[in-house]
């Protein structure tokens, strides 16, 4: 067993890394000029309650609508009048008047994936553009830097490619807790991707941006398809994949907000991305052991304490503060000091080796069982 631990903590550490390699590929750039004839552009934004800095996370897009010269407009949605995410959209639009903003309130349920029902909602609800108009999808909890439109374009402008989607790493909102969390999806979230897509393993999609012309929305069916699926992202990927088109990744980091303020909080957001990977991709998700080596090689040390054992916690570790230091600059955060990856890492781990035998998530209250796929059944 002792020989195991080493082995897989050895290989975590070269694929540490190669994801250092990987990564390079998304450090900030000057964004592309905007084409010459450039579409309009519609932002999609569901919302549901009061996220931390919420209106300057909308504020961002806005001010990318605002200088986007084919024109664009945000639409936002919400279930009820009530909804605090309200007075955020309020506060957001008031320093943008001249855009086309607009927020829908609808209630109505589709299925038991609710931001895709209020997706099915706010799109009723609006007039809808030209075949070859860009409509981005973000969720709530982005903020975007200058040139995301401009970058997403470039990217759609490519042949073959049906969607762009973005990597994110994390913005720490709401404490200690949620410092965890955001470190979590920079050190570990991160660079999985940045590597699976290098390697050639795997095209995800996902909900931090979903970019996609009007033309390739309407032959997947919309968004109504995808009403029952917790992984909506993942799942239009997939629909849009089956077309033979191709997902891009623009070169860039988006920063996704956490507002965890309790570990509860922490611990049922990170169990419910882990499960839905596991669930969408059970073999990948066994495979990621291997990203884990600084508690690997612990194990390895516990069982067979040495110097070898010793060593090999040692490069683990340097190889994950090198990692943690280096997500830090390209995404310009800081949620905690890299110094603190191989800690962060053993608090995840617990997450990771949970979500292999978890059936059942939290999705904002609601619990939700899944099924291959990403089927989500709501239980009360």
């Amino acid at each position: 067993m002792a020989l195991a631990a080493t082995f897989l903590a050895l290989i975590g550490t070269l694929y540490t890394l190669a994801s250092l390699a990987a990564l390079r590929r998304f450090r900030p750039r000057a964004a592309p000029p905007p084409p010459l004839d450039p579409p309009p552009v519609v932002i999609l934004k569901p919302l549901h309650g009061a996220e931390p800095r919420l209106a300057d996370n909308l504020a961002t897009a806005l001010a990318e609508a605002a200088a986007w010269p084919g024109g664009a407009r945000l639409v936002a949605g919400v279930a009820r009048a009530d909804d605090p995410a309200v007075a955020a959209f309020a506060n957001a639009r008031a320093a943008y008047p001249g855009i086309d903003a607009r927020l829908v309130i609808d209630a109505t349920r589709h299925g038991a994936n609710a931001k895709v029902g209020n997706l099915l909602n706010m799109v009723a609800a609006t007039p809808p553009g030209p075949p070859d108009e860009i409509i981005v999808l973000a969720d709530s909890d982005m903020a975007v830097r200058p040139g995301y439109l401009a970058e997403l374009a470039a990217a759609l402008a490519q042949p073959g490619v049906g969607v762009a989607t973005c990597l994110y790493a994390g913005r720490a909102d709401a404490g200690a807790w949620s410092r965890i969390a955001a470190a979590g999806v920079g050190w570990q979230f991160l660079p999985a991707v940045a590597m699976a897509v290098r390697l050639g393993i795997s095209w995800p999609c996902m909900g931090a941006t979903i970019a996609l012309r009007r033309a390739t929305l309407e032959r997947i069916g919309g968004f109504a398809p995808f009403a029952d699926m917790l992984a909506d992202d993942h799942a239009i990927g997939a629909r849009v994949r089956a077309l033979g088109l191709t997902i891009a990744y623009p070169p860039l980091v988006l920063t996704h907000a956490h507002p965890e303020a309790s570990a509860g909080e922490w611990a049922r957001r990170e169990l419910r991305a882990n499960v839905t990977v596991r669930v969408l991709d059970p073999w990948g998700y066994v495979g990621s052991v291997v990203t884990w080596p600084v508690p690997w090689a612990l194990i390895a040390l516990a069982l067979a304490p040495g110097p070898v054992a010793g060593a090999v916690l040692g490069a683990a570790a340097l190889a994950r503060v090198a990692l943690a230091a280096a997500v830090n600059r390209i995404a310009a955060t800081r949620p905690l000091p890299p110094l603190a990856a191989p800690v962060r890492d053993m608090a995840g781990f617990v997450l990771y080796a949970a979500a292999l035998v978890a059936s059942r998530v939290d999705w904002r209250g609601t619990a939700l069982s899944l099924t291959r796929h990403g089927q989500d059944i709501a239980e009360r």
